[in-house]
């Protein structure tokens, strides 16, 4: 991402918008009825329902720093802009604005907007984040893979309140849970095989009515802890979806939306990119194309997410239909604005006069006081443990790229934690989904720049891991890095973060675990010895297999160490003071080729 980021103006930026939204919903307008187009003529029969949506909010409550709070911009001229975006602040301030002049609004989100969360959040289980969407005004939401990273006991206690049950209340009030249904279709009890919440849900205003439902990607399993997952089985998405579509047929509802936490990767990063301009679907690839190809057309739109990409783009449903399908980022720095225009004599939506965009949560308006008042209360209570000074660096360390800085020192400081606990400790290894956000140079408060708070560490790594040491032959660990870009993982590699010592090339010009160059591989610059035993340091998570390892799940002579954060606060503290930072790694272990 360009690093120097510039504000727009909302002049500006509702102009771009605008010709986002013309641009994106162009072929589906082109073949509006002529009784639609007059919708605004006779009222009786056409109603514009206003569809707000964002997924993937993980808790950011504040501002997200850095490259997570940013978007890219594209401009007229091909060129490219960053804009700062961000922070619940100004997501409820653009979403009330929005709504203005929209009797019939209806805001729905496509799951995670829990779990992985900044301190504010994550150090109180959530609970300021459910707070605030109910602030909000969020209608519905699906489930998403986070949401079961404490399990599906704690998931029911934020949809139904109540204190935890081993921290207890904060402050002086009892947890009221969520104003708004988690929808959970292909989520199922082993035991009874019926969804663990809500399938579906209808959103009524007057005579119109919208059902929506939703479901979570079916491979949660593989990337949630074994613990959050346990006596759940999870369905396929597409078949789901089309199980309750007729379910809702049968109750009389035709208009439908289904909340997808799965997504896809759009051909740009740009978030107003015209995904559309290719031809139908074209702009977009990932799993999300597939399970809209096979949902049934009784469905009207589809809000997705997990992938924190942006797009607003068409796919064709089974009977060759364009529909919409739409992501708004992560992270709050986007919503998505959906028109959907409801026939009351059909009781469906129009689909040719669907329109949606993205727009950017800007902070160039006012804060909402309420959610500055909530910030400031949770705050209260995470400042004693969130300032806390536990290091120093000297420059960004940023989580960007193939292998990032941030994902390489996450790695050294398993490494220093395992060698502690064993002398014989070889390597470690970081799965780059547990690096949630960078380290930035420049302070966000009172600490000082280059100070590298309690807080900053627990929102780069907030999911309470234990550090594991296993055993593995070097056949083994050669076909770990291997399974990074085969299996599960070839279509979309997972690229583990080495530790210093371990160096090899990824030939990205080549396919499956052929992009892994065995030759390549050296440890301290010696080659694998396939018969040798490694001791291998990795995060809870993957010691179980998590992420498509399914060879780290087989490792010997376990040892487990204290949680990753500590071993990270630990490394920083040994490792820099203000007088001598940290500087960023290099991030030059893995020569990428292609």
């Amino acid at each position: 991402m360009p690093a120097a980021p510039r504000r727009t103006g909302r002049r500006t930026h509702a102009l771009l918008a605008s010709a986002a939204t013309l641009a994106t919903a162009a072929a589906l307008i082109a073949a509006l009825p002529a009784d639609a187009h007059e919708s605004h003529h006779r009222p009786g029969r056409y109603q514009d329902v206003q569809l707000l949506s964002f997924n993937d909010l993980h808790g950011n409550l504040e501002p997200p720093s850095g490259s997570s709070g940013r978007v890219t911009e594209l401009q007229p001229d091909g060129t490219t802009k960053t804009i700062d975006a961000g922070g619940v602040e100004y997501l409820a301030t653009h979403l009330r604005q929005a709504r203005k002049g929209h009797p019939y609004s209806v805001t729905a989100a496509g799951g995670d907007l829990v779990g992985a969360s900044p301190l504010l959040s994550g150090l109180f289980h959530d609970e300021p984040t459910v707070e605030a969407l109910n602030k909000l005004d969020l209608d519905v939401t699906s489930v998403g893979n986070h949401e079961f990273d404490e399990g599906a006991r704690e998931l029911a206690r934020l949809q139904n309140g109540g204190c935890h049950p081993t921290d207890g209340c904060y402050g002086d009030r009892e947890f009221q849970g969520a104003d708004f249904p988690y929808l959970a279709a292909n989520v199922q009890d082993e035991k009874t095989g019926k969804p663990i919440l809500k399938p579906y849900w209808v959103w009524k205003k007057k005579d119109v009515r919208i059902g929506f439902i939703g479901v979570t990607l079916e491979g949660t399993p593989g990337i949630v802890s074994a613990d959050g997952v346990k006596g759940l089985t999870f369905k396929d998405e597409a078949e789901t979806i089309n199980k309750y579509a007729k379910v809702l047929q049968r109750q009389g509802v035709q208009s439908i939306v289904a909340l997808i936490h799965e997504g896809g990767y759009p051909a740009s990063g740009s978030y107003n990119y015209d995904c559309d301009s290719p031809g139908a679907g074209s702009g977009i690839s990932g799993p999300i194309v597939d399970i809209a190809k096979n949902v049934t057309p009784a469905v009207d739109a589809l809000v997705t997410g997990h992938t924190h990409q942006a797009y607003v783009c068409t796919i064709p449903d089974p009977s060759g239909r364009p529909r919409m399908v739409t992501s708004a980022s992560s992270f709050g720095r986007l919503y998505t604005d959906t028109t959907l225009t409801y026939d009351r004599r059909t009781g469906d939506i129009a689909r040719t006069a669907v329109r949606s965009a993205n727009h950017v949560v800007t902070r160039d308006v006012p804060k909402a006081a309420d959610m500055t008042g909530l910030i400031s209360r949770w705050n209260a209570l995470a400042a004693p443990i969130g300032n806390r000074p536990i290091g120093y660096i000297s420059a960004d360390v940023n989580n960007t790229g193939t292998e990032s800085p941030m994902g390489d020192l996450i790695a050294d400081a398993q490494l220093a934690h395992g060698r502690e606990l064993d002398p014989k400790t070889s390597l470690a290894l970081m799965n780059p989904g547990g690096v949630r956000a960078g380290l930035t140079y420049a302070a966000k408060g009172a600490e000082g720049d280059g100070v590298v708070t309690y807080a900053e560490g627990f929102t780069v790594q907030p999911f309470s891991n234990t550090v594991n040491l296993q055993d593995f032959t070097g056949a083994q660990l050669v076909q770990v890095l291997k399974e990074q870009v085969s299996g599960v993982n070839a279509a979309v590699p997972k690229i583990l973060q080495p530790s210093a010592g371990l160096t090899y090339t990824l030939d990205l010009t080549k396919s499956g675990a052929d992009r892994v160059v065995t030759d390549s591989i050296r440890l301290n610059g010696a080659p694998i010895d396939p018969a040798a035993t490694y001791r291998v340091a990795t995060n809870s998570f993957l010691a179980g297999g998590g992420d498509g390892f399914p060879t780290l799940g087989q490792g010997t002579n376990d040892l487990v160490g204290s949680d990753d954060l500590s071993a990270l606060e630990k490394y920083l503290t040994a490792n820099s003071s203000a007088a001598n930072p940290i500087a960023p790694p290099k991030a030059d272990r893995i020569t990428v080729v292609g």
